[in-house]
């Protein structure tokens, strides 16, 4: 993880004492345990240092001051803000070590073979869930396997499908539109046209090599062959559609099972609804390529969680050369046991990123 402070959490420390230091961490702790705010007369009892009440008070009050504790009323205990749980975990969360059944589970269900069918993140995506009792998500690698057949399937007078294999056995089919007054001729045309000029090219090189060749060959085409291959070659290489299926998110019931009330509940759905927009999930996973290795977001630091109150803990997985193939992590409350659930997350993308650079050496 990421153990860079930004200025804002470097002022913070230099502010508070170490006795502050103690009891914002013991209130920190005790929420993420217990979900309930911590009074000061439940401090003093647990704090090593022997404290009275009265000073534990004062020592929240100057946190509170800081706007790392709130209250949810004058008289209740203390818990967390969103501020509070930044820094505890840029600054003093300690991650706990995985047990042994813990890291042979994991291997065990990321099996040796190939993983970049969808079956198997979806297996990686249902380990996640299942060891940290939240919702986790997967985003799987973009098909980047050399094109081997192209071909164009009439589904109605208006819909075609394409269908894509690559060298390695893959296929895609997409939905699309047709051109206007289509032609069995001009799907010949169109399809033996790209099987001449893609095959062997990747489908990130799709559209520039088509805009390209087509300049070259407007004569020798149909008209509506041309219109055929721009069609296709849009729903190639439109990010939309092809990243809606990338995303794999498993575990949804587990959030349901441990609220208690109402604004809890609202909250959950809430965090639904922000789920469905996968666009948006898909953009924020991608950051993974700006950064290395774990990577929590807290609440309203990304906007697509800043109603629900939520928090996102992902980790990228690489290829033999250590280029960021996609990323792996879990969505829960801001109340996630993070010591625990960081490990998992890591060592599930380490395991992931290590069978995926075997795979390739011995293709």
């Amino acid at each position: 993880m990421n153990s860079k402070k930004n200025n804002v959490a470097e002022n913070l420390f230099k502010e508070m004492t170490s006795r502050s230091t103690q009891v914002f961490k013991k209130v920190v702790e005790t929420y993420l345990e217990t979900g309930d705010p911590v009074g000061s007369r439940t401090l003093s009892r647990s704090l090593t240092e022997k404290i009275s009440a009265a000073t534990v008070r004062n020592v929240l009050q100057d946190l509170e001051i800081l706007g790392l504790l709130g209250s949810t009323h004058v008289s209740s205990g203390r818990m967390p803000t969103q501020s509070g749980l930044r820094l505890f975990v840029d600054g003093f969360l300690e991650v706990g070590d995985m047990n042994g059944k813990e890291k042979t589970f994991i291997e065990k269900t990321i099996k040796d073979e190939d993983m970049l069918l969808s079956k198997s993140f979806d297996r990686v995506g249902s380990l996640l869930s299942g060891l940290t009792k939240t919702a986790s998500v997967v985003l799987t690698p973009k098909i980047e396997a050399p094109i081997k057949h192209i071909d164009f399937v009439s589904l109605s007078d208006n819909r075609g499908l394409v269908v894509l294999v690559t060298a390695d056995g893959k296929v895609e089919n997409r939905i699309f539109e047709k051109p206007f007054g289509l032609t069995p001729s001009a799907i010949r045309e169109a399809t033996n046209f790209l099987n001449n000029v893609l095959k062997g090219r990747t489908i990130a090189e799709v559209k520039i090599v088509i805009e390209h060749e087509l300049e070259n060959c407007k004569k020798e085409l149909d008209e509506t062959a041309q219109k055929l291959v721009k069609t296709g070659s849009i729903v190639w290489d439109s990010g939309t559609k092809n990243d809606m299926d990338r995303l794999i998110i498993r575990g949804r019931s587990n959030l349901i099972g441990d609220t208690e009330t109402e604004e809890d509940l609202g909250k959950i759905k809430q965090l639904f609804d922000d789920m469905e927009r996968k666009r948006d999930l898909i953009e924020l996973l991608n950051s993974t390529e700006s950064g290395e290795g774990i990577r929590v977001f807290i609440g309203s630091e990304n906007k697509l969680f800043s109603l629900s109150g939520s928090s996102l803990v992902f980790s990228p997985y690489t290829n033999a050369e250590g280029e960021i193939l996609g990323a792996i992590g879990v969505i829960g409350p801001t109340r996630l046991n993070y010591g625990r659930i960081v490990p998992i997350v890591d060592y599930t993308a380490q395991t992931l990123s290590k069978l995926i650079e075997k795979n390739e050496s011995q293709s």
